[in-house]
């Protein structure tokens, strides 16, 4: 399944296109699509078709559709804390917006089938960690993953709250998928040609919802060994210890996040709402706030003229108004459509402005102001280079 929206200039017409198709349905998945540009996962030579509503495959590199992810990250109904597990992790996109839900004490695992895809993903992580002004914005959970079948999970592996399968399913692997998640769980994946929400209500009682049509490659079933065995898949520790220098670090730049938002909510300054204080909207749906109050302005003309029509006045011999009356309701509108026209080039202005200056990374201004050593100050921003 693809191009079921039409291709977007950059990242975020893509999800505007996603939004109004309605494949993007809330606050918190608008906002970890926008956190990360989907471009940045593809090879440099390929970055043009970044945009599109399509599938994208270069060798063992795959990432799905647009469309596939956001009904993938809708379904799943992610919650900070939760743990989570992708099977065929691939670059490591869905990870990554997933782990801007999850936040620093949820659990996010992958198992990729291909050693150079995982490698890639790890590359595509350390550049947003390293160079994304979205990653100040957010608590997050980093994906770890490890390279195997995902048929080959050790049987002691726990389970997760959930799960998502990016290859296609058949009936014989599904009781397998389901016996890796938690009751209360939900796990999605394509199954029999269809994108499936299962949700595991108690011990042996599920409930299934089928989404949208979808087109996987299917699982790649385990090869046996020489001596006839398969080889098992461990899955990373679900709960590590964390170091204490590393708890100090979350726990500071939280405090730092939190006092920035609150400082910002009562200077004066608009606190707009989401995810760590990710703004909900830019300059894009500036214009069309725009555009709609233009419509309603037009529409406020046009009664008032509907008015002006039905009050009582000369009339000719065919039940017509005169000539003076329609000549003052033709005045009347041009009047508002000028003065419409007048706001929307002002407000145009102002949105060229806005585009103009560059987004101030407030955390990022914060740490660096402290009176700490400067390695601190690195350490807190995680060796960031911007």
């Amino acid at each position: 399944m693809g191009g079921a929206v039409s291709a977007g200039e950059d990242n975020d017409e893509l999800i505007d296109n996603l939004k109004e198709a309605h494949y993007i349905r809330s606050e918190l998945v608008e906002q970890a699509f926008r956190a990360i540009d989907r471009a940045d996962y593809y090879l440099e030579e390929f970055r043009d078709n970044a945009y599109k509503d399509l599938a994208w495959r270069h060798g063992n590199i795959h990432l799905s559709a647009p469309c596939i992810y956001s009904e993938v990250m809708e379904a799943l109904d992610l919650q900070p804390g939760l743990s989570f597990l992708n099977l065929g992790s691939g670059t490591g996109y869905l990870s990554t917006m997933v782990g801007l839900i999850l936040g620093p004490f949820g659990v996010n695992h992958g198992v990729e089938l291909h050693a150079d895809v995982i490698e890639y993903a790890y590359q595509r992580l350390e550049f947003f960690i390293k160079t994304s002004d979205s990653f100040d914005k957010f608590e997050f959970c980093e994906p770890s993953f490890v390279v195997g079948n995902c048929l080959e999970i050790t049987p002691e592996s726990r389970q997760y709250d959930r799960v998502y399968c990016g290859a296609g399913v058949q009936r014989e692997h599904e009781d397998y998928m389901k016996n890796l998640l938690k009751v209360g769980g939900i796990l999605v994946l394509p199954l029999e040609e269809k994108l499936t929400k299962i949700t595991r209500t108690g011990y042996n009682s599920w409930e299934t919802k089928k989404i949208i049509a979808v087109s996987f490659a299917p699982l790649v079933l385990p090869k046996n060994r020489d001596n006839g065995k398969t080889k098992m898949v461990p899955l990373p520790a679900m709960f590590e210890v964390r170091s204490l220098q590393d708890l100090a670090r979350i726990s500071i730049r939280h405090t730092l996040k939190k006092t920035s938002g609150q400082e910002r909510g009562h200077g004066g300054g608009v606190a707009r709402g989401g995810i760590g204080g990710v703004p909900k909207a830019g300059p894009r749906f500036k214009r069309r706030r725009m555009h709609r109050r233009r419509m309603d302005s037009v529409l406020l003309a046009n009664k008032h003229v509907f008015l002006n029509r039905m009050l009582p006045g000369p009339m000719d011999d065919n039940n017509n108004c005169d000539g003076a009356e329609e000549e003052r309701a033709d005045e009347s509108e041009m009047g508002g459509e000028a003065e419409e026209e007048e706001e929307q080039e002002e407000e145009e202005r102002e949105g060229r402005e806005l585009r103009s200056e560059p987004a101030i990374n407030v955390l990022r201004e914060r740490i660096l102001g402290l009176p700490l050593p400067e390695p601190l100050k690195m350490y807190l921003l995680y060796y960031r280079e911007k």
